[in-house]
């Protein structure tokens, strides 16, 4: 076999060795793809070279997109490196492989990478190299990680390394993409001009050739193999034109071309190349003599009875951690913003004083007092991921899904959209089924987003005691958790309508590997927690300061001198000005007059009448409408609107609200209204991301419609039934 092919000119220089590389100004930045099978390292590989942190999980399908950053291969040599989505081969099954044939089939493609860095598990090497085989019979320029060699040795799977390179015709780096070690052995062959490899593994055959070689010489191909796909595939590649996609058709068409077959026995030939390979280069030298450890775990974690029973109880810790382990945090931002805003009031005044005391750390304060509890939830999901938990919850749930019209590989984005529906909608690419992955994406928003929690905990306080139950279960953590199982029953009931609705002949199968146990890294997650509370805090905390200080503006000022005419007649009930409590009494009426009268109050009561039958008043009204933008803002709008002309020592969003009265004088926040506004945030449409997410995903607006009718209604008609059976 022959030896891998390595150009020692630095990548950029001149043919003749003469270009400038002591400065690197003449050097031609070099493309670089990271490609492999999923959960082989290659996101972790992208963060090494890199020093970007994008989310690695122990489970397939993190990578939807492709993603790029730029690594130092040498004090003069850079890189810009593309991180690909996981595929098991070169022929795609759903939209985040085809990512990948999109980019590697057309060699004029802007972003077509000068060599490939396919990155293999050590411990299960056959497997990998199918991917590899493809790759090289493509002729693309490639180097070969070595990735997971720890685990390997543990197995007793010893790699010759020079024998590997050997037969493969590539350079092969061990290396740990967890650790780093490796990476500047893999960064000194990457700063190389790599040569195609001369290996071939696989030919089409000689009835092949005929309609090879048409499709080849039209589109103008480097290689046989790579005109074989196109005849494969033509009508999934994106950049053909339709007279393209004709031409291709009518010679599949002459040549009886029988894609599915021909599939099959190339890859039975693949491995037979493979298996053999594998004979001169690896050795097995210890193979277990007892179960594996992980498949022990396995039987338990994922019992048909226990397993769920595990699940619930994870998720009990969870919800009783995002009440229990936050309460001090939460209770020392919730005072330090109180007290700020309070201090300001007391020796400052002025419409500013008020418009940042009422408007903007009214507003602010209702994001940053939920910072714990999604921190909490964050660092909860991503040590399940860093486990490889998840993949077996994957695995658990699609038996449950399965009735509902939904397979296991839709409990990633289910579980993602507990987090945010956008990119749990993305994730849905990796479901094969087009029917079910429709299905998985309207009903995804379904599922209580981490912007729901700020809504959910503030009215869970106002009206459930902050009591143990059975002595070690909070009460508000049960209700938190019903409020999420109320989404996900709803989500699955919903995805059985659809089931029924859609028609297709499309048959959908589910095939998940089990990544290894791992401990958590804890630099991931910590990571994770920071990258995801960040986001929260700055784009939650733009909308809101935003809509507070027009909501401050609209609910501080009306027109004409309607507000004065509102706060004359208050007056003129009383006659005399009163002492004590009275006096109180008579300020707080004066100031909810004018917010009646404000542009803000005005505009509420136009639409108070087709919420009241939800027990919903005019300032809820606005705050439904202005937490479409994103649904923490309701806390902020509703802090912000209660702040107008209110006394600075009530405090936090909790003490406005449980101070709030009705007409009858009695608190307005009864448990009827808390609950039907907790049950029309769990139905209601998430944010006008998600809708834009869903367009994006299923190019027609007939779904994001179908969403927003479809949530807007059912969320009016099961708060409407709350209320009327509790009040």
């Amino acid at each position: 076999m022959a030896a891998p092919v390595i150009d020692t000119a630095p990548l950029g220089a001149t043919a003749a060795g003469t270009g400038d590389v002591q400065s690197g100004a003449h050097l031609a930045l070099t493309r670089i793809a990271l490609i492999g099978n999923p959960n082989s390292g290659k996101t972790s590989l992208f963060n090494q070279l890199t020093g970007l942190n994008q989310k690695v999980g122990n489970f397939p399908g993190v990578t939807v997109d492709r993603k790029s950053g730029f690594a130092q291969l040498s004090p003069t040599q850079r890189a810009e490196i593309v991180d690909l989505p996981g595929t098991y081969s070169l022929y795609p099954k759903s939209l985040d492989e085809k990512v990948i044939t999109d980019l590697l089939y057309d060699k004029e493609a802007k972003g077509y990478p000068d060599f490939v860095v396919v990155t293999v598990d050590a411990s299960n090497l056959r497997r990998s190299l199918l991917l590899f085989s493809q790759l090289a019979d493509l002729e693309l320029p490639a180097v070969l990680a070595l990735n997971m060699t720890d685990v390997a040795e543990r197995r007793g799977v010893r790699i010759d390394i020079p024998a590997l390179e050997q037969e493969l015709g590539v350079p092969v780096i061990p290396m740990n993409a967890r650790n780093g070690s490796g990476i500047a052995a893999l960064k000194i062959v990457m700063a190389q001009r790599l040569a195609a490899p001369p290996v071939r593994f696989w030919e089409p055959t000689e009835e092949l050739l005929p309609m090879v070689r048409q499709i080849r010489y039209y589109f103008n191909l480097h290689n046989d193999y790579l005109a074989l796909h196109y005849a494969q595939q033509f009508r999934q590649i994106g950049f053909l034109s339709a007279d393209d996609k004709a031409h291709i058709q009518e010679l599949v068409q002459q040549y009886q071309f029988d894609a599915t077959t021909q599939q099959a026995a190339e890859t039975i030939g693949r491995y037979r190349r493979i298996n053999e390979i594998l004979l001169e280069a690896v050795t097995v030298v210890r193979t277990e003599k007892r179960e594996p450890v992980s498949n022990r775990i396995d039987k338990v974690l994922t019992h048909r009875v226990g397993g769920y029973l595990i699940f619930l109880s994870i998720l009990f810790l969870l919800f009783q951690a995002i009440f229990a382990w936050a309460q001090y945090p939460m209770d020392w931002i919730e005072q330090s913003i109180a007290a700020l805003s309070a201090t300001i009031q007391n020796n400052f005044d002025g419409p500013l004083v008020r418009l940042l005391t009422e408007g903007v750390l009214a507003g602010l304060g209702g994001v940053l007092i939920f910072i714990p509890q999604i921190a909490l939830l964050f660092a909860f999901l991503a040590v399940l991921e860093e486990t490889g938990y998840m993949a077996r919850v994957t695995f658990l749930m699609d038996k449950l899904m399965r009735p509902f019209g939904l397979s296991g590989k839709s409990v990633v984005p289910l579980i993602s959209g507990l987090a945010c529906a956008v990119p749990a909608i993305m994730g849905a690419r990796t479901i094969e089924s087009w029917k079910d992955r429709m299905i998985t994406i309207f009903v995804t928003p379904l599922m209580s987003c981490s912007a729901r929690i700020p809504v959910y905990t503030v009215l869970v306080a106002l009206v459930v005691p902050d009591r143990a139950v059975l002595g070690i279960l909070n009460l508000r953590g049960v209700a938190l958790m019903a409020l999420y199982l109320l989404g996900f029953f709803t989500a699955l009931a919903s995805a059985w309508v659809l089931k029924t609705i859609l028609k297709t002949r499309e048959r959908s199968y589910f095939i998940m590997e089990f990544p290894v146990y791992k401990w958590p890294r804890w630099k991931n997650v910590g990571i994770t927690i920071w990258q995801k509370v960040k986001a929260f805090v700055w784009q939650a905390g733009q909308v809101i300061v935003a809509i507070s200080v027009v909501l401050w503006v609209l609910a501080s000022y009306g027109p004409g001198n309607s507000q004065d005419l509102a706060e004359k007649q208050v007056r003129q009930q009383y006659t005399a000005q009163p002492a004590g409590p009275a006096a109180a009494e008579l300020e707080r009426s004066v100031a909810a007059a004018r917010l009646e009268s404000s542009y803000a109050g005005i505009f509420g009561r136009s639409i108070e009448p087709a919420i009241r039958p939800l027990g919903f008043d005019w300032k809820i009204g606005i705050a439904l409408l202005t937490s479409f933008a994103a649904r923490e803002v309701f806390v902020g709008t509703m802090s912000t609107i209660y702040s107008v002309g209110q006394d600075a020592d009530l405090g936090t969003v909790q003490d406005k609200l449980r101070a709030e009265r009705d007409e009858q004088g009695q608190p307005f926040f009864t448990p009827a209204r808390a609950f039907s506004l907790l049950v029309f945030y769990v139905f209601a449409m998430q944010c006008m991301s998600t809708l834009a997410v869903t367009y994006r995903e299923t190019k027609s607006w007939r779904w994001p419609l179908a969403q927003l009718l479809y949530m807007t209604g059912l969320a009016y008609a099961m708060a409407l039934l709350v209320y009327q059976v509790l009040k």
